[in-house]
């Protein structure tokens, strides 16, 4: 609002013609983009305001809570990097396998392994002492109808005799296949106890894993609650920062034009101090055809 538009919406409002709720919205609009402006000159020139005695109490509390805004970022940057430590440590914790625990499974499958073999060899010794017993069955009842069928002392005698030294061969290896097939019996139950001794290990191993993962989770939960803590403080006093620079700049603004020292920390921004000083006066023009003032 020029002040020469100012002088025909006056005279526009002589006929009647009154359009208050639009000058309302136009002061408004412009004081949004003054305070806006102030905030950004502020926040520009504050720190070179030492000298200004009228903005001592601004500038000496800026001073003080960047220093202390200054301090929480240092914690808030080691908080972060313990974070993604603990993040990092977790992951190498839950995903990586330790050598050991490689080393114990490799074990653990070469024991399957020969657990698997043992026990293809042992069914193979069953199946074979079945088969013997089954022809030493055969032989025996062989040995019986050959008695009962001879009828006399030399009778199927070369044929009996025979028949009892199978026997006795047949009865001699079933018992060394039973033999071995106790021993690998034996065999299979010291694997089974070595086995067992192995995945026992594994287990304390993965124990081991999630009781250093529960302390990284429980270090992430704490430095998670410290930053929280740490980034709602900074964030205050970042508020509070930004409302003593938007008073600077409200100041320096005001009079850049009466006052030497407002010139002198604003004279880079000469063109912004120009528009802020029209904004205020278009304001107060608005204000006066709306009736607010």
């Amino acid at each position: 609002m020029t002040p020469t538009r100012y002088l025909l919406a006056r005279a526009a409002q002589a006929f009647g013609y009154v359009r208050k709720s639009q000058r309302m919205g136009d002061a408004a609009r412009e004081m949004h983009l003054l305070r806006e402006a102030e905030a950004y000159l502020g926040i520009s020139i504050w720190e070179n305001c030492k000298d200004i005695e009228n903005l001592s109490v601004e500038y000496w509390n800026l001073r003080k809570l960047k220093k202390d805004h200054d301090q929480l970022l240092e914690k808030i940057q080691a908080a972060e990097s313990e974070l993604d430590a603990a993040h990092q440590e977790r992951a190498q914790t839950l995903q990586i396998t330790p050598e050991s625990n490689q080393e114990l499974l490799d074990q653990r499958a070469e024991k399957l392994k020969q657990l698997e073999t043992l026990a293809a060899k042992r069914d193979q010794i069953v199946a074979q002492g079945r088969d013997v017993r089954r022809v030493y069955v055969g032989l025996k009842t062989k040995l019986e109808v050959l008695n009962q069928e001879s009828s006399g002392p030399d009778e199927h005698q070369n044929e009996i005799q025979a028949v009892k030294l199978r026997l006795d061969e047949l009865k001699n290896h079933f018992s060394d296949l039973k033999n071995q097939r106790i021993k690998i019996g034996h065999e299979i139950e010291q694997g089974d106890t070595e086995l067992d001794a192995l995945d026992q290990q594994l287990k304390n191993i993965r124990q081991e894993r999630l009781l250093k993962a529960s302390d990284s989770f429980q270090i992430i939960g704490e430095s998670n609650k410290q930053l929280s803590t740490l980034r709602s403080d900074a964030g205050a006093i970042e508020t509070q920062m930004c409302l003593l620079q938007a008073e600077i700049g409200r100041y320096v603004s005001r009079y850049a034009q009466s006052d030497s020292e407002c010139a002198k920390v604003s004279s880079s921004y000469r063109s912004m101090t120009d528009v802020m000083r029209a904004l205020r006066r278009s304001i107060a023009l608005n204000l006066r055809l709306s009736g607010g003032e």
